[in-house]
């Protein structure tokens, strides 16, 4: 016969009090969720902010020293206007102009930073993986130079990643300074990215994807206010459509870009 327990016999108080059959879930064991917004939520979205204003400085920078390049090379003058190479005078010497670029710029690789060869995005992406979110200040300097040089010259390269690279150097940077956490130097890495993007290609929308998804991996708030909040501080306002041509459209930089 199976022997029966009473349940307030001294024998069942005892195997209940026994560590070896206790199976219940102490709250305590579980960690306590984070917050998902608070004050250090507002000063990484004014880190961001003032961020953005600087990446997209930058992003127009990148722009005129384009124009300045392309200018020099294909047309000897100085100017930072857009221009299409194609109308130059050079004969068969353009085809030297290309050249001269890409020696230019594998001089500034070899002896400047090996980071600012590749695309941009990759080597992005791996500091964010691999090296806690930090770029050496002087990529910041030597990718848009470098940029500049290969398309003003001709050679095949775009903006996309250089102005990533630039102003995730940026954010980088910022975050090094103030001694912040991994965490946080990846948000504002992304943030100055996004500005990048933002200021560039006058997509704020877009640069927040792509920081999104390249470099944060995440859908937190606390880490997509400071994001949005930077690429919305960078972006220019549109102003219609352009009165030459109906493949783009009028922009206008926001108040802090203008010079009188």
């Amino acid at each position: 016969m199976t022997e029966q327990v009473d349940p307030d016999s001294p024998s069942a108080a005892e195997n209940a009090t026994d560590g070896s059959h206790d199976h219940t879930l102490e709250p305590e064991h579980f960690p306590s969720r984070r917050k998902t917004f608070d004050m250090r939520v507002v000063v990484l979205t004014l880190l961001a902010a003032a961020i953005g204003v600087a990446a997209g400085g930058a992003a127009i920078v990148l722009l005129k020293l384009i124009g300045f390049i392309t200018n020099l090379s294909f047309y000897g003058r100085l100017s930072t206007s857009f221009v299409s190479p194609q109308d130059n005078q050079l004969g068969l010497f353009v085809l030297v102009v290309p050249v001269i670029g890409g020696v230019l710029v594998g001089l500034m690789a070899r002896y400047g930073s090996e980071a600012i060869r590749g695309h941009g995005i990759p080597e992005v992406m791996l500091s964010v993986l691999r090296n806690q979110s930090r770029i050496p200040a002087r990529v910041g300097i030597l990718k848009p130079v470098s940029t500049a040089i290969a398309i003003g010259t001709g050679c095949p390269f775009g903006a996309e990643g250089p102005i990533i690279v630039t102003g995730g150097a940026l954010g980088s940077f910022v975050g090094q300074f103030l001694s912040t956490t991994d965490e946080e130097r990846k948000i504002l890495l992304s943030a100055g990215a996004a500005a990048g993007m933002s200021a560039t290609f006058g997509s704020p929308v877009s640069g927040v994807l792509i920081a999104v998804e390249l470099l944060l991996f995440e859908l937190r708030p606390r880490s997509l206010i400071p994001v949005a909040v930077a690429s919305a501080m960078a972006a220019p306002r549109p102003l219609g459509q352009c009165s030459r041509c109906s493949n783009c459209k009028v922009q206008e930089w926001p108040p802090w870009y203008r010079t009188p």
